[in-house]
């Protein structure tokens, strides 16, 4: 449950797509729950009812991490990437509520139906050789070896 919950949180954001997000402060974490609701407040005009429904003294640094990662425009992966490898994951988990979100910040994002399609066709596809794989107990060093490996 409590992954599924991080999972929702790390989706927020849809909203801050929807105004003008600031740049995250990497390493600032606000220094209790209502700073953290203030600063969601700032960035994306309201703080969700599901987000305040997580523990208090875990949501300041939940929010860092989301803010610092997935919102933030100084990091490696561009928002459309981190938009189809968070809908990807979503549609592996699955959450509904993840799904709907991350679809819309792909879309908003510029991805288009294909390559959200493509995305959660290669989560899919992912899953099924990760099945056979480790259901079949696949050699580990043979699969190194033949895939180009160790």
């Amino acid at each position: 449950m409590t992954v599924r919950v991080i999972e929702c949180l790390a989706s927020l954001s849809v909203l801050s797509t929807l105004i003008v997000a600031q740049p995250a402060l990497a390493g600032d974490v606000p220094a209790s729950a209502d700073a953290a609701y203030a600063e969601m407040a700032k960035m994306m005009g309201g703080v969700p009812t599901f987000v305040k429904a997580f523990p208090k003294g875990a949501i300041a640094g939940a929010w860092a991490e989301v803010r610092d990662l997935q919102l933030s425009d100084k990091t490696a992966l561009d928002a459309k990437t981190k938009a189809l490898i968070s809908l990807a994951v979503s549609a592996q988990i699955p959450c509904t509520y993840c799904i709907y979100e991350d679809t819309l910040d792909a879309r908003h994002a510029g991805a288009t139906n294909q390559e959200i399609q493509e995305a959660v066709a290669l989560s899919a596809l992912t899953r099924h050789w990760s099945t056979v794989l480790n259901g079949m107990q696949v050699d580990m060093a043979t699969f190194k070896k033949e895939i180009g490996g160790q």
